[in-house]
Formats: structure tokens, C-alpha cells, sequence
């Protein structure tokens, strides 16, 4: 079996010991990822900005494993507030138009207080 790694270059990712997604047996397993514009380590207050940011993250390393958002199969949704999800659907409808994957939202802490979502995705590589 063939396991490729894919980094977005966040800091998280070196001090934890993780990939941002990992590509193995036709699929695209992307971590738990956060709203940071990842280039300058910030964070926007919006929740649905941070959706957007996530999204974006979520969609260049699928990208990079051959993927795409149009080929998620799974999407989980964490928030750490369940009042901030309606904001998001917007974002999260235009983004799973196509694909339409099994979803689950459950509410939960996050590692720092900055953070309002986190998003976790599997694709199949086409």
C-alpha cells in the first residue's frame, strides 16, 4: 500500500506530529482543520470567514492528492457553538453543491479559544 503525505505548511502540523491529509488506498483523509489563513498564522472573528478559510485549506490539499471538493464522500463538522451554524451553511452548501457527502455537526472544544469551526473531510481520488 502506497501512503503519500500532504502539508499546508501550518505550524500545527510540525509541533503536533500530524499531515494535513493523507492519501492512501484511493482515498484523501484531510485532519481536522481550522479557519487560520495559514500564510500569516491569523485568524478571522467571522465564524463563516473561518468556514471559508477552512474550506479553502481543506480544498488545496485535496487538490494537491488528485482530489477535490467535488469528491468528498464525508464531512465533519465541529463547532463550538451550535448557534454559529446556520452562518455557515451558505458557505458549506456552495462548497458540497456536487458532491452532497454524509455530514455529521457536533459542538465541542477546540484547541485554542480563537477557533469557531473545524472542519474534517474524506475524498475519493477520482
Amino acid at each position: 500500500m502506497s501512503v503519500r503525505h500532504i502539508s499546508s505548511g501550518s505550524v500545527f502540523e510540525e509541533q503536533i506530529g500530524y499531515s494535513r491529509a493523507v492519501v492512501a488506498d484511493g482515498l484523501v483523509h484531510v485532519a481536522g482543520t481550522t479557519g487560520y489563513d495559514y500564510a500569516s498564522m491569523t485568524m478571522p472573528d467571522d465564524v463563516a470567514d473561518q468556514c471559508r478559510n477552512t474550506l479553502g485549506t481543506i480544498e488545496n490539499a485535496l487538490i494537491e492528492a488528485g482530489s477535490g471538493l467535488d469528491h468528498v464522500v464525508r464531512v465533519r463538522y465541529i463547532l463550538t457553538d451550535a448557534a454559529d451554524w446556520p452562518a455557515c451553511w451558505p458557505v458549506t452548501r456552495a462548497a458540497f453543491a456536487r458532491a452532497k457527502p454524509a455530514a455529521t455537526m457536533f459542538v465541542a472544544g477546540l484547541q485554542n479559544p480563537e477557533m469557531k469551526i473545524e472542519i474534517e473531510v474524506t475524498a475519493r481520488i477520482p
